[in-house]
């Protein structure tokens, strides 16, 4: 197994990597960033704003070069956003700078836990079940690819899985 000097969450919207983040953070006495909420904080604006003004390319670079600053760093627990995979090199530098865990929740579970949210400028547009399922098709492999970890969150609560994910370590 890995050295735990870092510990990535990784997984689709709505997985919980957020808050089963915070709470691994509490458990295993390490630091919690989130590189959405890190994009945020640096550019003053959120990421629907990002969206409609870059675009996904351009909210993809930044996200890249976040992860890449983040990732260097040692002692943390960082959440990913569900797209933070798609890039080759955020996928080759997760995997070897870190533990990384795959937050997996089904495509029925992702549409309960990201209906109310405002904050998923990639479920703007269409039929949000059809968008998830094509985002899990594309993703699952990517996910399953550098996953050292793969932990189901579907009906489970917060800490059950952050627990799990302790224990495992």
């Amino acid at each position: 197994m890995k050295p735990l000097k870092n510990l990535f969450l990784v997984g689709p919207m709505g997985a919980g990597k957020s808050a089963v983040g915070r709470q691994l953070a509490r458990l295993t006495h390490l630091e919690f960033v989130d590189s959405d909420e890190e994009i945020e904080s640096r550019t003053g604006v959120d990421i629907p704003f990002i969206f409609e003004k870059e675009g996904e390319a351009g909210f993809r670079k930044r996200e890249c070069k976040v992860i890449d600053e983040l990732s260097a760093r040692e002692g943390i627990v960082m959440a990913t956003g569900g797209g933070a995979i798609v890039d080759a090199d955020s996928r080759s530098r997760l995997g070897a700078r870190g533990f990384v865990v795959y937050l997996y929740t089904s495509v029925k579970q992702q549409l309960d836990r990201t209906q109310r949210g405002r904050n998923r400028p990639m479920l703007e547009n269409g039929d949000k079940e059809k968008v998830l399922e094509e985002l899990m098709e594309q993703r699952d492999p990517m996910y399953r690819e550098i996953a050292d970890l793969i932990v189901e969150t579907d009906g489970r609560r917060v800490q059950t899985v952050a627990r799990e994910i302790h224990e495992a370590l």
